[in-house]
């Protein structure tokens, strides 16, 4: 299980931001340098964010603003990720997606650097759960990109499902995470839904990982886009909205427009993305904050459970 996500939020002024707690400082000669290679041409901005993995430098390449995204964490998984973002911004130079993303500008896995175009933007959300409603046209804007974006029909080979989800329940039973009527009930909603079409998701649908912009929503951020089962990015929003029932509302119920089917997909969804976040606080969990956050993530993963349950009496 991944940390918890670092939101890639440009900061105030020229100072690195985020959570730097056992980072190993790299020099931002060194992420300009990395960025030059692969843009010649490169001028260095600011270094905009510092995270346990990564680094984000603004910048320019000619005329043209730029964000660089330079990876300090060359474990064998976060390398992987990368490689998988940037040939995501391969597949949209060749196909435009329905949804605005940064255009690419120029990469190099093996140096380990992203050089994207600076979208110029304020995130739909700062915090991973927003501690308040969000305004209703952002709501509506956010669900209309998501709703494009799940539709859209790359060309084939472009993205590979994301995960197996039977495997994935069988992970987190026999971590302890889910109860043996859990797994058995998710396990009976998986296999009725072995005929439905995958969706293409963002697979990291972060308020953080959304800017809005004055000409509609940008997604950034695409380690983890790939196919699921429907309704997966709206299970990721539902699941930090816990502070503005009306949207969650909101969003069960443009989840669950498509029937039987899209609603079973939708509750596995919303459990396994609950345990995941469950798992990622109760490990970090440090303050009085931290411990409610944890309380509304299991009261939500109970309301959750009751309803996966009343599905399978359905069946």
């Amino acid at each position: 299980m991944r940390e918890p996500h670092d939101p890639g939020r440009p900061a105030r002024g020229t100072e690195p931001r985020g959570d730097q707690r056992g980072v190993s400082p790299v020099p931002p000669a060194v992420v300009a340098a990395a960025a030059a290679r692969v843009c010649p041409g490169f001028a260095a901005g600011a270094v905009m964010r510092v995270t346990r993995k990564s680094v984000l430098m603004t910048g320019s390449v000619g005329r043209n603003p730029v964000v660089v995204k330079y990876l300090t964490d060359d474990s064998p998984a976060w390398t992987q990720r990368l490689r998988h973002e940037i040939s995501a911004y391969r597949t949209f130079t060749r196909q435009r997606p329905p949804v605005r993303v940064p255009r690419l500008f120029g990469a190099d896995p093996e140096r380990r650097v992203l050089v994207l175009e600076h979208v110029p933007g304020r995130p739909a959300a700062v915090e991973r759960h927003p501690g308040s409603a969000l305004a209703r046209a952002d709501v509506r804007s956010v669900l209309h990109a998501f709703g494009a974006l799940n539709a859209w029909k790359p060309p084939s080979g472009s993205f590979q499902a994301a995960f197996d989800y039977l495997p994935r329940v069988q992970r987190y039973h026999a971590l302890g995470l889910l109860t043996d009527r859990d797994a058995t009930d998710l396990a009976q909603l998986i296999r009725g839904l072995a005929r439905v079409p995958l969706q293409l998701c963002h697979g990291d649908a972060m308020f953080s990982n959304i800017l809005l912009t004055s000409h509609g929503p940008a997604l950034v951020d695409w380690e983890f886009v790939g196919y699921h089962l429907p309704g997966y990015d709206l299970a990721v929003l539902w699941s930090l909205l816990a502070r503005d029932p009306l949207t969650r509302r909101h969003i069960g119920q443009v989840a669950q427009q498509g029937g039987s089917f899209a609603r079973d997909a939708f509750l596995v969804n919303l459990m396994l993305v609950l345990v995941r976040e469950i798992r990622i606080h109760d490990r970090a969990a440090a303050g009085e904050e931290d411990r409610r956050l944890l309380r509304r993530l299991h009261d939500d993963s109970t309301t959750v459970r009751r309803a996966v349950r009343a599905a399978v009496g359905t069946h």
